[in-house]
């Protein structure tokens, strides 16, 4: 980026941000500084993309017309530590209106792919129309500024995403890889493919530990404009590290934002992994399709007896001092390491665990290996596979797909192994879809389209108005677990005000642990933002450019033919109300009745005018 202004709140357009946009129907590639509109533009992500996506009039995900769009975050690649975030958007194949119109999406990951994109001197990548054969795409940093090439990838059809990214790395040793797996590659039936991201712990280990960007069918889109991966091929660039940003970067690790998720050797809880711990408290842990049945059936995948039979290994991002992940391997007989399985993260231990009956950390680890080498969202994957499975245990005698039932691990295998493979579309094109094709929708775990996170919709009533996944785009999830508020006040101040600054995150550049409970907007990204790019910016300031990216896509929501009465619930969380979860109910018609009532009342002025045409349903 160019920076001729230290306000960009106040003058935006001195700021100029690097796009390339490929045209893989003819194989025109032209690059372009673009004047920044707003803060937003200038912070980056989805605040950026989703601008563009609001001036195309899109109705079907899988056409020329709709962009793919790569870009990063304004500290993306900078010192500030988890500023490795790369951004994908456009319009989602699984994130649907009822009146059929894809909805706007972004998806995001770690690992090293977007600072060795950002160090190409590239900040933005829009891919227009299709390739008529396979490619990937390479980004490479030049003396004379990025260049773009489309390669051939024939040699890369079939491949895994582990296997893409390994074949990359002995044509490019030095670079860093975004590949979709055989998911992506069957689009037409799978619309839940995701991009896996590669890290420096899997290039140097040859051990299948991708990020992921993984939610609303990025990778599926990839699939359809025939992108098999991208290559970023760039020197690594390390400023000195500034005394402002030192004093940040500490307090990311000891400041007690991410005191939760740090390893147990540090007094953590040693990753995302704990939510089993919180949850469990209250019976609150998803089980058998978001039923949990207040017994202690979760507790056989809590760390400790997992760590009874296999090696579990605390390890980090690159440049990152949180060590959030938690790699899972075989325990050999002597104690020693044996063969990677997965990394454990809540989201998909829960999903392709627990909450499918598979209470063995070994099989819910095999399952989640191959989730992610497919190049699957284990999060849409998981919950469709529930309501499947929830199906067949209402209709005994007349089962789906291959009949599979709860705790089935050889039948749920093949159900992922078909649906990867692109030979089972009632999973891949995910539980709205599926649950209205057999008539029974009220048992089906998604919001607008898209499947829910490992929290119970029980627990988080503002599922209904996140824009991206619900632990993504609106940090309700923990209001009432953690925080115990149950009134009203609370949770509309929560879903309007507080909570949805968690999106602002997938705009910067920064993972959201470096301070997931207080958003972008306060002094320490201030304090970065000065010291990496002398900009004056203020935490109020870039407080409101979140408020209005958000709205932004609530806006753009609401242009897809979505209408109020889809921002809701599942309806058997209202209809049949889990007697076990051990919580206040604040899913009762009344409570849902009276918060939607003041949630639109806040949100419906400010949406007035931000997109045309937008009208209120």
């Amino acid at each position: 980026m160019k920076f001729h202004t230290t306000d960009p709140a106040s003058n935006p357009s001195a700021v100029l941000y690097n796009r390339c946009t490929v045209d893989l129907q003819t194989g025109a590639i032209s690059f372009a500084d673009i004047p920044c509109r707003n803060l937003e533009d200038v912070l980056g992500g989805f605040g950026r993309s989703f601008q563009d996506l609001a001036q195309r009039t899109i109705k079907t995900a899988y056409c020329d017309e709709n962009p793919l769009i790569v870009n990063t975050g304004l500290l993306t690649g900078s010192s500030a530590m988890t500023g490795m975030r790369t951004y994908f958007s456009g319009y989602s194949p699984i994130k649907g209106s009822k009146a059929g119109l894809p909805a706007a999406m972004w998806s995001t990951g770690s690992g090293k792919f977007g600072a060795k994109f950002k160090w190409t001197g590239l900040d933005e990548l829009i891919f227009e129309n299709c390739s008529a054969t396979p490619v990937y795409i390479l980004i490479k940093e030049t003396p004379d500024g990025p260049m773009v090439e489309v390669k051939s990838a024939t040699h890369l059809l079939g491949l895994s995403t582990h296997a893409k990214i390994m074949a990359l790395q002995l044509e490019y040793p030095d670079a860093h890889f975004a590949a979709i797996g055989q998911a992506g590659e069957n689009w037409q039936n799978n619309y839940m493919g995701g991009v896996a991201l590669s890290t420096e712990n899997q290039l140097k280990s040859k051990e299948d530990k991708c990020r992921f960007a993984g939610r609303g069918g990025m990778g599926s889109l990839m699939g359809h404009k025939n992108i098999l991966a991208l290559v970023a091929q760039s020197s690594d660039k390390h400023g000195k590290l500034s005394e402002a940003v030192k004093k940040v970067n500490l307090n990311v690790v000891k400041g007690g934002g991410s005191a939760r998720i740090q390893p147990l050797s540090r007094g953590g809880g040693g990753g995302t992994w704990a939510a089993y711990d919180v949850l469990q408290a209250f019976h609150a842990v998803p089980l058998n399709n978001f039923r949990p049945q207040g017994n202690d059936l979760p507790e056989k995948l809590f760390r400790e007896n997992v760590e009874k039979e296999y090696d579990i290994k605390s390890e980090a991002c690159y440049r990152c001092g949180i060590t959030c992940h938690n790699n899972i391997s075989e325990k050999n007989i002597d104690g020693s390491k044996g063969e990677f399985l997965a990394k454990f993260d809540y989201e998909p231990l829960n999903l392709l665990g627990t909450n499918i009956g598979i209470h063995d950390a070994g099989q819910a680890a095999r399952l989640i290996q191959l989730c992610d080498n497919y190049g699957m969202d284990a999060i849409s994957l998981g919950v469709t596979i529930s309501y499947a499975l929830a199906y067949n245990e209402r209709h005994p005698g007349k089962t789906i797909l291959n009949g599979a039932t709860f705790g089935d691990y050889a039948k749920i295998r093949e159900l992922i192994i078909q649906t990867g493979e692109g030979k089972l579309p009632e999973i891949g094109k995910g539980s709205m879809r599926l649950s209205e094709s057999l008539g029974e929708t009220s048992y089906a775990y998604h919001v607008k389209g898209l499947e829910i996170a490992a929290y119970q919709p029980e627990t988080n009533p503002g599922y209904a108005w996140a824009i991206a996944g619900g632990h993504m785009s609106m940090g309700t999830y923990g209001l009432l677990t953690r925080e115990g508020k149950s009134d009203i006040d609370s949770w509309v101040k929560g879903i309007t005000e507080d909570k949805l600054h968690i999106v602002g995150f997938d705009m910067i550049g920064l993972c959201k642990f470096f301070d997931i409970a207080k958003g972008i907007g306060t002094q320490m990204v201030v304090d970065c933002l000065k010291s990496e790019f002398d900009l004056d910016v203020s935490a109020d300031a870039i407080r409101a450019a979140v408020r209005q990216a958000f709205l932004r896509g609530l806006a753009l929501e609401l242009r897809q033919g979505y209408t109020k009465a889809e921002f809701c619930l599942p309806a058997e969380v209202i209809e049949n109300p889990n007697p076990h979860i051990k919580l206040p109910n604040i899913t009762s018609p009344e409570f849902l009745a009276q918060l939607e009532t003041q949630v639109w009342a806040i949100f419906e002025p400010e949406l007035e005018g931000l997109l045309a045409p937008v009208l209120m349903r």
